[in-house]
């Protein structure tokens, strides 16, 4: 228990010294162009492969399971509209982000606390806290909705080419059902989660990486916490938001 409130301390310290003013705006504008590109533009592509077979799946098991004639067809497009709004795009997009992003920002910072590069920073007067992690944070709070937003799109794309080529629904049945009674809160609800799900990301990711002491063998098992905590913390938020803004 001490061990745990001494982390969280540790962390909200961190916090703390991430929020407080830059020193040079320019600067900072650099990095978080550089992070846009190398947090958010590369994780497109597995996003939207994962989505796609996410909805293709989710369609064939809906179909499966409602093959019972009082059960109308639309239901299976609307049934993965829903899960891929409510769920999939934002929870499960979160897990693999939290594998790829979290990773890679735990051991870049790890890599340059061992290296002493951070505290070269620090002697040089620069907050080293804020000139790392803030750059991320703002790349993936602005990036994650849009991936996102992607998520959703190609799921349900790919739920419809599943659908319609496997021959278990017709086009014009899964495009009624994904327009049928369309709530416009399911997406708000959904970016809500991505913008916390970003912030645990990149802030646990950060905060594993920034405080390893050792080698590149504790800097693999800053990665590997990174990872675990922040898809945990995923899957408790999860829980969480879902009873405040659903209930």
């Amino acid at each position: 228990m001490i061990k745990f409130l001494t982390q969280a301390g540790k962390y909200f310290l961190l916090l703390k010294k991430v929020f407080s003013k830059p020193e040079k705006p320019s600067v900072y504008y650099k990095q978080t162009m550089r992070e846009f590109v190398f947090l958010g533009l590369n994780s497109v592509g597995i996003i939207a492969i994962i989505s796609f077979f996410m909805g293709a799946v989710i369609t064939l098991q809906t179909a499966y399971n409602t093959e019972n004639p009082i059960y109308p067809k639309y239901l299976i497009g609307l049934g993965t509209r829903d899960s891929m709004i409510l769920e999939f795009s934002s929870t499960i997009s979160a897990l693999i982000l939290a594998g790829k992003v979290g990773s890679n920002i735990a051991s870049e910072i790890g890599t340059m606390r061992v290296t002493e590069q951070i505290d070269a920073l620090e002697i040089m007067g620069v907050n080293s806290a804020s000139y790392l992690i803030l750059p991320k944070l703002i790349a993936t709070l602005l990036f994650n909705p849009i991936l996102t937003l992607i998520a959703i799109t190609v799921g349900t794309c790919g739920g419809w080419i599943a659908g319609t080529f496997a021959g278990v629904i017709s086009s014009e049945s899964y495009i009624y059902g994904i327009q049928y009674e369309f709530i416009p809160y399911y997406i708000v609800y959904s970016l809500i989660k991505t913008v916390f799900f970003a912030f645990i990301i990149t802030s646990v990711s950060a905060f594993q990486g920034y405080f390893v002491e050792g080698g590149s063998l504790e800097v693999g098992r800053a990665s590997t916490k990174a990872v675990v905590y922040s898809s945990i913390i995923i899957l408790l938020f999860n829980v969480i938001l879902t009873q405040l803004l659903l209930s």
